[in-house]
């Protein structure tokens, strides 16, 4: 299996630069996983493919404003410094732009010199594991200091940091937003909760592992990195009870698929957990849990797209690709939604 035979053509208009201003009015291309039908929907239009008894799987993390600017001490040099993943209280494994001027040693001053952090050691893939410094509370700093880790192919300046939030976002960790969730509204919740559809929430720290390109041409031969999970009782529970009833489980975003599958037994069912992940999903690979997908548009070539062929088949999802880029859909993170079912 090729990692070129994942690949399609996009026009980079199609390329969603800003939010929608009603995030439940994005377009839904509805995607049957037994006859490959192909319907054009608007989102709202989901809770008519749902049925009482189903479970919608979400993600609750929450993206922390995780990118920062700062200077070289001593030469003033601009840096840019991406949080990756905190590897202790302090600590945290990050990717640093240019990397040539961040050897261990290194001090970097942010903002009004409120953080300062210093370079360690540099890890897998050059990325660099920096130890901060500062007084008060981590968080607020960051707040205050940090911006919104939007994907490169994103130019536009995002005026409000709470859209590239779900609205159900609690459990800060996330350096990317599982963007399924992304065209969910208070009141479509509530919508879906009215119609008997349960809701199990589990966490999934988002991390740019996720995004990476695949650079092998052997698609088996890629390595995902580790990203942080956790499943309560509750949503263990939730799920497991589905299943048993003859529900349908389906995940909003391909995180909440990654998190599930990665704690199913081989009876599909689940207990409560938490732990890391580096499950990777192409075809072939035989789902435990899940019945359906939400999920966005995704790159060509992305094991994220390997994800959903994995479950609708190749052929089957680049052609609904094809038909989405006929119909002017709007791409990636910002863009239109699918169904899987």
């Amino acid at each position: 299996m090729k990692t070129s035979d994942f690949y399609y053509e996009l026009p980079k208009e199609l390329i969603a630069q800003d939010p929608l201003e009603d995030r439940s009015s994005s377009r839904l291309l509805v995607l049957g996983l037994k006859d490959g039908s192909i319907a054009h929907r608007h989102f709202t239009d989901i809770t008519e493919y749902l049925r009482e008894g189903d479970c919608l799987v979400l993600n609750n993390t929450k993206v922390i404003p995780a990118r920062l600017y700062g200077t070289r001490s001593g030469t003033g040099a601009a840096i840019e410094v991406l949080l990756l993943k905190r590897k202790e209280h302090d600590v945290w494994e990050t990717l640093v732009r240019p990397g040539k001027k961040a050897r261990p040693g290194t001090e970097i001053i942010f903002g009004d010199g409120a953080l300062t952090g210093e370079v360690i050691d540099v890890v897998e893939e050059g990325n660099r594991l920096i130890r901060f410094k500062y007084e008060g509370i981590f968080e607020e700093i960051l707040d205050r200091l940090g911006q919104m880790p939007l994907p490169p192919y994103i130019t536009h300046e995002l005026k409000d940091k709470n859209r590239y939030q779900t609205v159900y976002a609690k459990y800060e960790g996330s350096a990317a937003a599982p963007t399924a969730g992304l065209h969910f509204t208070p009141q479509l919740l509530d919508v879906v909760r009215k119609k008997g559809i349960r809701i199990a929430e589990v966490t999934l720290h988002v991390g740019l592992g996720t995004f990476r390109p695949v650079k092998t041409e052997d698609v088996t031969q890629h390595h995902m990195h580790s990203e942080f999970y956790r499943i309560d009782e509750t949503a263990a529970q939730t799920i497991n009870e589905t299943k048993k009833g003859g529900g349908r489980v389906i995940c909003v975003g391909t995180t909440s698929c990654r998190t599930i599958e990665s704690a199913a037994g081989k009876n599909g069912l689940l207990e409560p957990c938490s732990g890391w992940t580096d499950i990777f999903i192409y075809p072939g690979y035989q789902f435990k849990v899940l019945d359906g997908l939400v999920t966005n548009f995704h790159l060509p070539e992305s094991t994220l797209l390997m994800l959903v062929s994995a479950l609708a088949g190749k052929e089957r999802v680049l052609a609904a690709y094809r038909e989405a880029v006929r119909e002017r859909y709007r791409f990636f993170s910002f863009g239109d939604a699918m169904l899987l079912l």
